[in-house]
């Protein structure tokens, strides 16, 4: 291997732009605890494994909001549509009421389900992983929506900005 590439100093913004080039989806990742529903923005969400049935995401040590969901050991993902860029802009913004004009529902564990998600799933804690200045967390999924639940268009960001699949 060159060695140059190995030596070679990531700088934090450079690295992040680099990255920017894989679009992802974006969700919000749900919980409820005794003073109502919680829930932060995440694009860094995947499926892990189909037996048993894991999936993981990943979140800023710094974040306030996902303590309050390991303590209740459980969380729902919401898959975002395209029409729903404003519920991303809302969920990723610190010190509002997130759940504002959010209409949701209660998963049968009690995770917020919001309203027009192109997916959901609802999981329990399985584990959590120490990454730098992340936490990678894997939930176990014990209830899901329908494989045809909305037949929407994926909300997804690329290079900065949200985009959108083309007919």
């Amino acid at each position: 291997m060159n060695t140059a590439l190995q030596q070679q100093i990531i700088d934090p913004r450079a690295f992040r732009d680099t990255l920017g080039h894989y679009a992802s989806g974006i969700t919000i990742i749900s919980g409820i605890d005794e003073t109502g529903p919680i829930g932060f923005t995440c694009q860094s969400f995947y499926s892990v494994s189909t037996e048993p049935p894991l999936i993981s995401f990943s979140v800023m040590k710094t974040s306030t909001t996902y303590p309050r969901i390991r303590e209740t050991g459980k969380f729902a993902v919401n898959v975002l549509s395209h029409k729903q860029v404003s519920v991303s802009n809302q969920f990723a913004k610190k010190g509002t009421d997130k759940w504002a004009g959010i209409a949701w529902e209660a998963s049968r564990a009690g995770n917020p389900v919001i309203e027009d998600t192109l997916m959901w799933l609802d999981c329990d804690i399985w584990a959590e992983h120490d990454a730098g200045d992340h936490l990678i967390v894997l939930g176990r999924v014990n209830e899901m929506s329908p494989a045809d639940w909305h037949i929407h268009e994926p909300l997804l960001y690329f290079k900065g900005k949200y985009r959108y699949l083309r007919p």
